[in-house]
């Protein structure tokens, strides 16, 4: 699929063609835009118009070849400090057509350079909006992209041998930590939280930050008995990549904590939370990618825009006692939010730290550190 008279036109700007297989024999063709060779992962969709630089740094993303619905991608470059971690945490990126020349005025480089700085492919020129369709219609799926390989068939049985995400435990490589770091409030501390990084957006840590609260980062594999012994006011769990039900051991090290402190989840950390309250989760056929997804605050009946980034969520038909939904995704029913009185204990499947955006969602820090601070009750 995809343009023959594009690639033609890329084959004389002199970037290598590019062969893409989905698991069910699908294939696209391109050309780069940076880098070179082989790369596999599970293929999704993201529907956001901005944020690029965010998302692909987003460790969510990690194992990911990520595919961009919005057409032109790259033409406000790289800006510093938009990063959310360390490097580029995407496997591949796909695009429709990629600018190389940024018009920002903060903008310091390329996309492009970026990629290539972080040994990350990254394609243009297929038609997007036929992959989007393929996996709106069949749901997301393991592909592999090469431009040392053009066999369809060959590439195919590549896809299918790549490990599938159900299962697959990303989380617990993901956090850059190896041991307690204290990172204080800007301004007066208010409170102190310890947060158990799984794969943490860089952003999260400012907003809470921002709002008084002093954070003590600590590795997703730190023990119950560990966090206890810091005393935080409150304990935040963070994003993070891979399927939920594969982290046994931060479950019970969550049923270690629940009821000691006040407790608050953001999308990995959601799930997780949900897992250790009963709750059960399952894999999305495509999930839930982009910063344009409506969810309704089911108290106060207040639609947000939100910005998610998950492909597995927690059953709704499922809820133990005492666990309730607070939020519900309005594109198809899933489960946004939970809360669990007893445990004083809640959580949102989404991102309202929203970077890039959008900021409908920031009141959720207000609970949080307003809760955790004394100042409001849980």
């Amino acid at each position: 699929m995809g343009s023959e008279r594009d690639l033609d036109h890329g084959l004389r700007q002199g970037r290598e063609r590019a062969t893409i297989v989905l698991e069910d024999g699908a294939t696209f063709h391109g050309w780069t835009f940076a880098g070179a060779g082989e790369v596999a992962g599970e293929v999704v969709f993201t529907t956001s118009m901005v944020g690029y630089q965010e998302t692909l740094t987003d460790p969510s993303y990690r194992g990911q070849i990520l595919l961009f619905t919005y057409p032109l991608i790259g033409n406000y470059g790289i800006i510093p400090g938009d990063d959310e971690s360390l490097g580029i945490q995407a496997a591949a990126v796909l695009v429709r057509e990629y600018t190389p020349h940024h018009s920002n005025w903060a903008s310091e480089r390329s996309l492009a350079s970026l990629l290539e700085e972080n040994n990350t492919l990254g394609v243009e020129g297929l038609d997007t909006r036929a992959l989007t369709r393929h996996l709106r219609d069949r749901g997301s799926m393991r592909g592999v992209i090469s431009t040392v390989e053009t066999d369809p068939e060959t590439l195919k049985r590549k896809a299918t041998a790549h490990p599938s995400m159900v299962g697959l435990d990303l989380a617990s490589t993901s956090s850059q930590l190896t041991e307690p770091t204290l990172l204080p409030a800007f301004g007066d501390e208010i409170c102190r939280v310890a947060a158990l990084d799984y794969g943490v957006k860089s952003s999260i840590y400012r907003e809470l930050r921002s709002r008084g609260a002093s954070v003590l980062a600590m590795p997703g594999s730190t023990r119950a008995e560990e966090i206890l012994a810091q005393s935080p006011d409150g304990l935040f769990l963070s994003n993070g990549p891979g399927d939920p039900a594969a982290l046994e051991e931060a479950v019970g090290t969550l049923r270690g904590v629940l009821g000691e402190v006040p407790t608050f989840g953001i999308c990995l950390g959601h799930q997780l939370l949900g897992l250790a309250l009963g709750c059960e989760t399952y894999k999305m056929p495509f999930g839930h990618h982009g910063a344009n997804h409506p969810v309704r605050n089911i108290e106060t009946g207040r639609i947000e825009i939100t910005s998610q980034n998950h492909g597995f969520a927690v059953k709704e038909e499922h809820l133990p006692e005492g666990v309730q939904m607070t939020h519900r995704n309005l594109y198809d029913g899933t489960v946004e939010g939970l809360y669990s009185e007893k445990d004083r204990a809640w959580s949102v499947q989404y991102h309202p730290e929203s970077s890039p955006g959008p900021r409908d969602s920031g009141y959720l820090f207000d609970e949080f550190v307003d809760a955790v601070s004394n100042k409001a009750a849980v």
